[in-house]
């Protein structure tokens, strides 16, 4: 009897916490709203309080409650009707439930701390990326900072841990080494990362004579490896390219199927001939098109986060 109440206990205990972990997910998750509205418009991001983007109309805290007030306003703005937009209760409902997935996956630890924040950086870029193009280095350069310092609390246990002691003693406390170790590790993600695709970026220049990689993608991928360590890292870049390559392929085929029934239907055009000018002005306007590869980089960091470790060892069995 007395086993059952305690894991009764124990389990009212865990879904109160998950519970709390997940609220407060929703609460950073506001505030990250905030940040992807202002931040690329140089606002500050503490004053003033939130306001409704169309009229200016400050927001009561009945209308801020985190996805609960969208929904019973239906996504409009209680002063002047105007819609607000569905990705403000998606970013708060993602960060929630992010932040639940770091607790259950590591429970009340620094590892959990150091996933949250991982993924709160990570969701502002992506979204701000996605709506602006531009990553800015208040998220950026501040991940950076935040991944290294944290790489002293949190093991990163990367290539420099594994294969520095086998070489060399520095003669200090396992304490004191490990922090160090942890340290070179994050900033031989961070210097590979950046460094990777700031080589990308030059070559596309030179071959093509057009800017092919903002230096806001390169300051993420810093901030990534600073997080991730270097396998992971390059397994983020690996895969955000795979994804980046399907999307614009995607894209590309959806123009001309679309420009191509456009001509036939409009032009009245022969079917062969609709199909080749339409080719050639779907190629034309993806050139034109600049891709947010920060939101692949972004998403691909987040999937290695949480597999990536997994991944590389079905890999490494699998060969």
């Amino acid at each position: 009897m007395f086993a059952l109440r305690a894991l009764s206990w124990n389990h009212s205990v865990d879904v109160f916490s998950q519970s709390v972990v997940f609220i407060l997910g929703l609460a950073f998750g506001s505030f990250l709203n905030v940040c992807i509205y202002r931040m690329p418009r140089g606002l500050s991001v503490v004053r003033p309080r939130s306001a409704c983007p169309h009229c200016g109309h400050l927001i009561g805290w009945r209308d801020n409650i985190p996805i609960l007030s969208w929904i019973l306003l239906g996504g409009h703005c209680r002063n002047c009707s105007q819609p607000i937009e569905v990705r403000y209760a998606v970013v708060e409902l993602i960060t929630g439930l992010l932040f639940l997935l770091c607790y259950r996956h590591s429970g009340l630890t620094l590892v959990t701390f150091k996933c949250a924040v991982f993924g709160f950086l990570l969701l502002g870029l992506i979204f701000t990326d996605a709506e602006t193009h531009l990553l800015p280095d208040k998220l950026t350069l501040t991940g950076l900072t935040l991944g290294l310092g944290i790489s002293l609390f949190v093991p990163v246990h990367d290539l420099a841990s594994a294969l520095i002691p086998a070489f060399f003693h520095p003669g200090v406390a396992p304490q004191v080494s490990n922090r160090l170790y942890s340290l070179l590790d994050a900033l031989l993600g961070a210097s590979v990362g950046a460094s990777f695709l700031y080589g990308v970026g030059e070559l596309y220049l030179r071959c093509r004579g057009i800017q092919g990689m903002g230096f806001g993608d390169v300051k993420l991928m810093a901030m990534i490896g600073s997080f991730l360590g270097l396998r992971l890292t390059v397994l983020t870049i690996f895969a955000a390219s795979m994804a980046g390559s399907i999307f614009g392929l995607w894209t590309v085929l959806a123009v001309w199927i679309k420009r191509t029934q456009r001509r036939i239907r409009r032009c009245h055009e022969p079917g062969t001939t609709a199909r080749k000018r339409a080719w050639a002005s779907a190629r034309v306007a993806f050139q034109r098109h600049q891709m947010p590869f920060g939101v692949f980089l972004g998403s691909m960091g987040l999937a290695a986060l949480f597999f990536g470790h997994a991944l590389l060892r079905w890999y490494w069995r699998s060969l």
